[in-house]
Order: C-alpha cells, then structure tokens, then sequence
C-alpha cells in the first residue's frame, strides 16, 4: 500500500487545515491497536483515526462508527486522563518520513498548561501510537517495546523518546536538486529504475516509483545505467513535477479499484502505469480515500479476529464429519455384496436334500445365472445345512439393515457439513460484534458451543438488514440462520417473494409484496442482493431461485435456516457491491 511519507506529507496538510485548534471531545479505543479522537472545533466536528495495525498503520478523519468494547483498555483511560478536553495545536511530519506527531495543549493535574505529543509511526509491523509527555519522555504507548522485542530501540513508560532510526542514505526531495537524484538513479547500473528511486529518494512508495520509471521509459526492461538522455530529461521532468506537487500540496487523492470494485491501492497524485487495467478513480479528500480504502478491509479483519475461536471449531466440526462420512461409506461397500449372502442362503435351502451335516463346502448350480454355472458356497461344518442357510440369511438381514442405516447417517452427516457451511457464510460476512453474539448463540442453541451467555444482559436485538429497490418495494436480508427462519417461516407472508441462492449458502431474501404484483425491476434487485449476501459474493453468473413464500417449507427436524422449496424461478445475476449499497436502508 502506498502511505508512504509523501502521501503523509499531502494528508498532514489536509489534516492541519481541518484539526488545527480543535479540541478533544472524546477518545475511544475500538481495537487493541485502533484509536479514535473525536474532535471538535468552532463550526465542525470529526473522528481522527489513529491505527498502529501492522496491515493497515494510517491516520485520517473517518466517517465509521466501529463497535467499543464495553470496559475501555488502560491505554485509551489513560489517553482520556492525559488529553481530554486538550486543545490540538501543531501537526509535525518528520522530514519525509512516515511519522507525525500531533502536539496538544493540556492542563495537568496540578493545573498547569502542558505540551503533549502524541506520535503516530506508520512503519508497517513496527507501526506505533506513542504519548509523550513535555519533557520528551513515554508516558506510554499502544505497544509497549521491552528489549527483548527490539534491541535497536526500547518504547516504555518513563523512557526518552528517540525517533526510530533515520534513513540517512536516501535524498530528501524537497531540499534536493532533481539533477542530482537522476544522476545518482543512473549510477545504480543494472538495476531497475523504479527500485533505484525506492532506494534513494525518500518518502517514495513502490507505487510512486513504479509511475516515474512507466513516464521515463515505458517499461521495466530498461535498467538505470541503460537510460538515454532523453529518458534521464523525461524522469527529470518528472521529479520536478513531483516536486512542486509536494510544495504546492497540489496532489490528487487518487484510488485504484479492481474491475470488481475492490480496493488494490491509493497513491497522492494520478496513476498511468496500469493503461486501463484497473479503474483510476480520483476522490474529493485524503481521509475519504483512506476510509473508503481500510473500512471493509478493518471490518473483515476486526470480525476474524473476533470470530477465530468459532472459525477453528466450525473447520475443526467439518473436518471431522468429513472423515466420518469417509469411514461410513468404506463400511457401506462392504454391504455392496448383501445379495450374495441372499442368494447363498437360498441355493443351500434349494439343496438341502442333498447335504449332510459336517460339509464345509456345498457346490451346486447357480439357478440365478442364464448358464447354472457351478459355485461353491463355504459352510460351517459345525451347524446343519438348514443352520448354515439361516446364517447366511442372517447375515444378509444385518447387512441390508446396516446398509439403510448408513445411508441414513451419511445424509444426516452431509446435511451437517451443510449446515456448517451456512454458518460460515454468515461469519464471513458479520461485520457487527451483535452479528457475532447471535451466530455463538445459535451455535449454542443447536449444541456446538457450551451454554453461551454473552456480556451484555440485554443484548443489542439485532433486526435484518433492510432495502428499498428502485420501484419502492422493502427487501429484507436475514444476517444469520435463525434468523433466516424468523423471517421466511414466521414474519413473511404467503405471497412476499422469498430468493435463495441455487446450491450456494447465503441468506434468505424477501421482498414484501405488500398486496401488490412485484415488478420484474424489483426482482432482478432482490436477486442482486440474494446473490451479494452469499458465499458467491465474488462470482458472477450466479443462480438465484425465487418463489412465493408459500411455496417454502421447513422439514421436520431440520436445522436453522435449512427449508425445502418447489415451484421456483430461477434468475442468473452478478453480485454488484455498489448497486446493493446504493438500496440499502438500515444496515
């Protein structure tokens, strides 16, 4: 990802311009290394988010409103004792690099008015978020650093502050000539010109470097010693445009999207290098970028944590039915030759005239076969011929008996990887700590989980996500089995439209009729979202089958969400993140 320093150097200013004399209003810590600072300043207000993840290390103002946890951790009490109601006073980057500090006016518990910082290191896995107080010592940090974690640079209370170790190699572009980065990007021989930019310049993302080598030379094949004049004028052309960018704070908060609308990456200023590849959209703010950048991503990832404990038990589950089912199914071959003891049984009651006690072996015709060929049938010397028929029999009975009841445990088994599969479906997708609570509670219900009583005695009722299509019909989702239920069996009535994603999990989806004939429009929406709120989320073509909620019933016994339907539709449709967020209501 591409918040490198010079990105950070455009978003400072962004943030200096909005923040600048605000005022703390309040602080939440959402996650173990997540900070919100709700600000407040005269005419406006927003929530600066600080992230320390080392997948995600950002700041921004942020439009979401993530969950809190209920007890909040020492860190954001102690944040909240040292910068309430403090007023924020300077935003300093340092140099070029992916550090800001955010200097705030406070008063101490002596009254008197203080200076304290607090450091946002965005440094990958080493990522920090660093409360200094105005003697440059560590009140504490998000991440505490002992020696033992790091030998190069400790982050404890009561220690100084030092700045992580400098990149004293690189070239600061704004106090550089281009020149002289040119001439020192052609000096790296056989290297590729963009990782030579990366190891020279400071502040430069891959990214960055990657569009000044694609203006320069157009492709990779061309390595720095190898440039021509011309080229070293066209990546100095470049640099300088670059440049005044920076000076100017003139960049273009710039997002690079996936033809399926993902996210891939960001960068200050417009991209060319992908030629069509991936969609180049420009954004009206640095902290919109990001926000719309991280937030499904930190949601997916809040959730995974969150949910680890019930994604092992749920693989852990799985991969044990699935071995039961193997096991079962070696046993039910071996009742594949059921009819053979049938028929031996029968050939020695047809000879038994025949036979004499004491035989171990009866060869007779097989009058089940066109040519009577001779068979022998082993036999037990120490039962009669009539014993030795009944045993054959007998086994034949046991046999036919295990056969039915395997068969019956092997659909039951494939039925409960079935439902398993429901409930991963609607993990991957829960992006609320309510969604959650009700998955672990349903998991309970149906004797996965021990008795599951949550923190909360009056837990959040979590209602189904609801849509409004463009011809003013309401579409309900259900976020997880039960609810499915709640909804198709007991609050949908006869003639609202239920969809389903053919063979695929997902969740169920209604459109309430509301006494009136459901336009085709209306149809193909709620098919769009049946298919969006699945495990085909990311396909396209997907079956959805649609029918009258009276036309869907639950079997007796069966599993939440598991119903059985007949008289369907089927509509084949592709999943569109966009179109589904543009008719969604309450979410």
């Amino acid at each position: 990802m591409a918040l490198d320093g010079m990105f950070l150097y455009q978003l400072r200013q962004e943030l200096a311009e909005k923040a600048l004399d605000a005022r703390v209003d309040r602080i939440h810590q959402p996650t173990r290394e997540e900070i919100i600072i709700a600000l407040r300043w005269k005419g406006g207000a927003g929530k600066l988010l600080l992230s320390a993840n080392a997948g995600s290390p950002r700041i921004h103002f942020t439009e979401t409103s993530p969950e809190n946890p209920k007890q909040p951790p020492m860190f954001c009490m102690l944040l909240r004792k040292h910068l309430g109601s403090a007023r924020l006073v300077r935003m300093e980057q340092v140099g070029m690099d992916r550090i800001l500090h955010l200097v705030f006016e406070s008063v101490n518990e002596l009254g008197d008015l203080v200076e304290l910082t607090l450091a946002m290191e965005i440094m990958g896995r080493h990522s920090n978020i660093i409360l200094i107080d105005q003697n440059g010592r560590i009140i504490d940090a998000i991440k505490r650093i002992d020696a033992e974690m790091s030998s190069v640079r400790q982050i404890l209370p009561g220690m100084l502050y030092q700045l992580p170790p400098a990149q004293a190699d690189k070239l600061d572009l704004l106090h550089t000539q281009v020149g002289e980065i040119v001439e020192k990007i052609a000096e790296a021989g056989g290297r590729e010109i963009s990782k030579a930019l990366l190891q020279t310049v400071l502040g430069m993302s891959p990214l960055t470097c990657r569009e000044a080598e694609n203006y320069a030379v157009h492709t990779a094949d061309v390595r720095a010693g190898e440039m021509s004049q011309q080229q070293k004028q066209r990546l100095e052309e470049w640099l300088s445009m670059l440049q005044l960018r920076l000076r100017e704070h003139s960049g273009v908060p710039t997002i690079l999207l996936e033809s399926s609308g993902k996210p891939r990456d960001f960068a200050f200023l417009p991209i060319h290098q992908y030629r069509g590849a991936l969609i180049v959209r420009e954004m009206n703010s640095y902290s919109a970028l990001l926000d719309s950048f991280y937030a499904e991503r930190d949601l997916i990832d809040r959730m995974k944590q969150r949910s680890h404990d019930l994604l092992r038990l749920l693989a852990n589950t799985s991969d044990r039915i699935a071995r039961k089912i193997a096991a079962q199914e070696e046993e039910l071959k071996e009742c594949a030759n059921r009819e053979k003891l049938k028929q031996n049984g029968d050939l020695i009651h047809a000879n038994l005239y025949q036979m004499e006690k004491g035989q171990s072996v009866l060869r007779v015709q097989n009058f089940y076969e066109e040519d009577l060929p001779l068979v022998d049938i082993p036999l037990d010397p120490a039962l009669t011929p009539s014993q030795n028929a009944q045993k054959y029999y007998s086994e034949y009975r046991k046999q036919d008996t295990a056969e039915k009841k395997l068969q019956e445990l092997i659909e039951q088994s494939r039925e409960e990887i079935q439902y398993l599969d429901t409930v991963f479906d609607s993990l991957a997708r829960t992006v609320k700590e309510s969604e959650l609570t009700a998955i672990r509670e349903e998991l309970s219900e149906t004797g996965y989980i021990k008795s599951y009583k949550g923190k909360n005695k009056k837990p959040e009722k979590l209602l189904p996500l609801e849509y409004r299509s463009s011809d003013g019909f309401t579409i309900l989702v259900g976020r997880n089995n039960v609810q499915n239920d709640r909804l198709t069996l007991k609050e949908a009535h006869n003639y609202d439209m239920w969809f389903h994603t053919q063979k695929i999990p997902g969740s169920h989806t209604i459109v309430i009729a509301d006494g009136k004939q459901i336009p085709n429009r209306t149809l193909e929406e709620a098919a769009v979202i049946a298919a969006y709120h699945s495990r085909a989320r990311d396909s396209a073509l997907v079956p959805v089958d649609y029918t009258i909620i009276k036309n869907v019933k639950k079997p007796s016994g069966a599993k939440p969400g598991k119903v059985i339907y007949d008289r369907f539709e089927t509509a084949v449709v592709t999943p569109d993140k966009e179109r589904v967020a543009a008719l969604l209501i309450k979410g």
